[in-house]
């Protein structure tokens, strides 16, 4: 009895495929990376979190003094100079305004603990500067007199 076209197709696909499994299976074992010592398969990270192959022990590594470490955001307070302006506005009921700078002309946050005396909007003040992770603020605040 005869095989139908299908049958054929079907068993042409079959061998295709043990040739193709057998292919995959020589070019594995020619191809193989079995037989490596350890220290050529072995990686490490150097004091940035890098890989290397550089043992430890034989990295150079950069010295750090633990006191020069801060933790957190500082303020920055620049104490020398002080600055003048005027207080564009001042939401007194959220306890916070802003200082329009006169030379800058940038606008310069300010908290109600920083008056020094009470002060209300347009009027010209002279503020000192800290450095916060959000930009500038004022502190220091009093009227210009």
């Amino acid at each position: 009895m005869a095989d139908t076209f299908a049958k054929k197709e079907r068993q042409k696909k079959k061998a295709k495929k043990k040739l193709d499994k057998a292919d995959k299976k020589e070019e594995r074992k020619t191809n193989n990376n079995k037989g490596k010592s350890l220290e050529e398969m072995t990686v490490y990270l150097d004091e940035f979190g890098n890989f290397t192959d550089v043992p430890p022990d034989k990295q150079i590594k950069k010295k750090i003094n633990a006191k020069d470490i801060q933790l957190g955001a500082a303020n920055i307070v620049d104490t020398q100079q002080e600055y003048t302006g005027t207080v564009a506005l001042l939401f007194t009921d959220k306890s916070y305004g802003f200082i329009t700078d006169d030379d800058t002309r940038a606008n310069i946050f300010v908290h109600n603990n920083n008056f020094l005396e009470i002060i209300k909007e347009k009027d010209r003040v002279v503020y000192k500067k800290e450095k916060t992770p959000k930009g500038y603020a004022a502190i220091s605040v009093r009227k210009v007199k």
